[in-house]
């Protein structure tokens, strides 16, 4: 077993008493209530943080608030917020092991993953996002406004920071979409209220300390950390908060954005997906059964992207899912801090509880289940990674979103019979076509009722491709050239001369 050890810096990390991140500094919270970080490999505690009250949000948000009004950041030179996210890049490229660590550590994904997509990810979105701070552009205008007569006008549009945004931040890659929430809000000017699940606090903590020594002002960026159903709610109906940005589950999305609807407040919501790929006759099966395995497994399916549903016309359909049975059944399953293990717990007992019953059901509906290999005998949050072939479309599992190492195969007649199961869903988030035909790849992404569609592949993300859903997967675009808009308002300015 190739185990990684704590880093020294790690250790003490997780040995403070961790409060909240307001007005650049550590505070206490106002009530007494602690919640446990626990180790997804052991199931033991490994930190507590605070549990905000209301009364703790209200004081976030006053700190953002008035580092927003006093123009301490939305007033700076877009060149010298720009450096000062920049250094913010660099500070997490310096300490990548570090966050790496404490991402695994309190979220079981693997060692490797962190490293690649948590702590080297985020140095790429952030530099990309710190470019666009120097990009935010208005337009000159030509009007024809015809009174008074002899009149002549200038017009033109300015883009302003929108105010305090409140970045609630899931779990499943919660340094990785910390960034996606903070950044885009800091390079346009705003101030944030961050808050991460209790379930995975640490990685956004530590974002704050190196923010604050990059040189983002006192109280533009704040974190508090607690329960959802209290400072994410307070958060959300807080009436100084001008724009909401979640990453969650359609069912919170849909009762943030009824709050947000009463108040008319902005609100970006990327929300679950159930996303097929479908899987033509002439694509190539080893492409395929590779493409697949990460599409499906990374992180053990707990990717909002992730593929869940694979329809494959019937002449490559034994052969792909015996090349997947083949896959699952050599995958190594071990804690995440095993550069090895390609298997690894999930989050929390809740979800694999969760993960556990989507299963469980579907061999109670007679479906066939195909498992690898069994997880350790620990306490750990282990599930064992499952094909399931051919079931009922109307089962939980292939109308819900399951987030965990579960993936169905259906066979179907042809492209048609797959397109029109694919689209049968309430979910629009992302989906894949795999073929070799160039007519295909060109014909089919455009009848495919996803945000994000790939040919070829499934769930490969970049800072400048815009990502977000459909339907019932939410609202709104995270990256790419335009992604600061939903950051800023637009402002007309006619000049009557």
């Amino acid at each position: 077993m190739t185990t990684v050890q704590c880093l020294p810096q790690v250790r003490d990390f997780l040995s403070r008493e961790h409060g909240l991140f307001l007005d650049g500094e550590w505070v206490s919270s106002s009530g007494q209530e602690r919640i446990s970080v626990f180790d997804p490999a052991t199931g033991e505690p490994i930190a507590s943080i605070a549990d905000a009250t209301a009364k703790d949000v209200d004081r976030a948000v006053a700190s953002a608030k008035r580092a927003f009004d006093s123009g301490v950041w939305r007033l700076m030179r877009p060149g010298e917020r720009e450096r000062i996210l920049l250094r913010l890049a660099d500070l997490v490229e310096r300490d990548a092991e570090i966050l790496a660590q404490l991402e695994t550590l309190e979220q079981g994904k693997s060692i490797v993953l962190s490293r690649i997509v948590e702590a080297g990810g985020a140095q790429s979105w952030i530099r990309y996002v710190a470019g666009l701070s120097t990009k935010i552009t208005g337009q000159s205008l030509d009007v024809s406004i015809p009174l008074p007569p002899d009149a002549r006008y200038t017009t033109y549009t300015s883009k302003e920071p929108i105010g305090v945004v409140a970045g609630i931040v899931p779990w499943n890659f919660p340094l990785a979409i910390g960034v996606w929430k903070v950044l885009p809000a800091l390079a346009a000017g705003c101030s944030v209220v961050a808050k991460p699940s209790e379930v995975t606090p640490l990685t956004l903590l530590k974002l704050a300390e190196l923010a604050s020594e990059a040189g983002v002002p006192d109280g533009v960026f704040n974190v508090v950390t607690g329960l959802g159903a209290v400072a994410g709610d307070a958060l959300v109906r807080h009436p100084d908060v001008a724009k909401v940005s979640f990453t969650g589950s359609t069912p919170v999305g849909k009762r943030i954005a009824r709050v947000c609807a009463d108040r008319l407040v902005r609100a970006s919501l990327e929300l679950g997906g159930k996303n097929p790929a479908i899987v033509l006759a002439d694509a190539d099966p080893a492409r395929v059964v590779a493409g697949l395995t990460l599409a499906g497994f990374l992180n053990q399916g707990q990717v909002c992207a992730a593929c869940s549903r694979v329809y494959i016309e019937a002449p490559l359909f034994d052969r792909v899912a015996e090349g997947l049975r083949d896959v699952i059944a050599g995958m190594r399953i071990g804690p995440g801090m095993d550069e090895a293990a390609q298997i690894n717990p999930l989050v929390s007992a809740m979800q694999q509880k969760k993960v556990r019953a989507f299963v469980d059901g579907a061999v109670e509906r007679g479906a066939e289940v195909v498992f690898g290999q069994e997880v350790p005998d620990t306490s750990g949050f282990y599930v064992r990674p499952a094909l399931v072939l051919n079931p009922d479309d109307a089962i939980p599992l292939v109308r819900e979103e399951v987030f965990g190492p579960v993936m169905t195969l259906t066979r179907v007649a042809d492209a048609a019979e797959a397109l029109a199961r694919a689209n049968d869903t309430p979910f629009g988030l992302a989906a894949s076509v795999w073929t070799t035909s160039l007519a295909a790849a060109m014909d089919m992404p455009p009848l495919m009722q996803a945000g994000t569609v790939w040919v070829n592949s499934h769930v490969m993300i970049d800072p400048n491709m815009p990502f977000g859903g459909v339907k019932e997967s939410g609202m709104g675009r995270d990256f790419g050239t335009g992604w600061l808009d939903a950051f800023t308002e637009t402002k007309t300015i006619c000049i009557r001369h």
